[in-house]
């Protein structure tokens, strides 16, 4: 048997290096990336917006993404988590915006985060390469 590639990639949140964990690890060509929440790494800000946090989610994603020869059009499975339901329309908003013809398996949760000020954290399946692939779609009812 072949020796998988594994790359660890770290974006520069502080968790990354306190808690032992990757932003993303990528096996091959499968791409995991770790719940991501709205804070800017940089300057450490976020926004108390929730579609604003949901626009940050996406950009450290893309980030991570970028770093790995990937981009969200191989996104094949999403997990979205939500403290507040009243924000819920906001952010699948941004999520269905940056996913739109892209159409990863996806989940929604309602669930406590971290802290109160978090609204919203994303973790992300790809597949490098799953974008430029030719998919069928297919319609069933049950």
């Amino acid at each position: 048997m072949q020796t998988p590639q594994v790359t660890k990639l770290k974006s520069g949140s502080l968790y990354e290096d306190k808690l032992s964990y990757s932003r993303a690890v990528v096996v091959d060509n499968w791409i995991l990336v770790a719940n991501t929440a709205g804070r800017n790494y940089r300057t450490r800000e976020i926004s108390n917006d929730a579609a604003e946090q949901t626009r940050q989610c996406f950009a450290n994603i893309e980030g991570a993404l970028k770093a790995v020869d990937a981009s969200l059009a191989d996104v094949v499975r999403t997990r979205v988590s939500v403290p507040y339901l009243e924000h819920k329309d906001a952010i699948m908003a941004v999520v269905a915006e940056k996913f739109r013809g892209v159409d990863p398996a996806s989940t929604i949760t309602a669930t406590p985060l971290a802290g109160p000020e978090y609204l919203v954290e994303i973790e992300i399946t790809a597949y490098r390469g799953a974008g430029t692939a030719k998919a069928t779609n297919l319609r069933v009812s049950l």
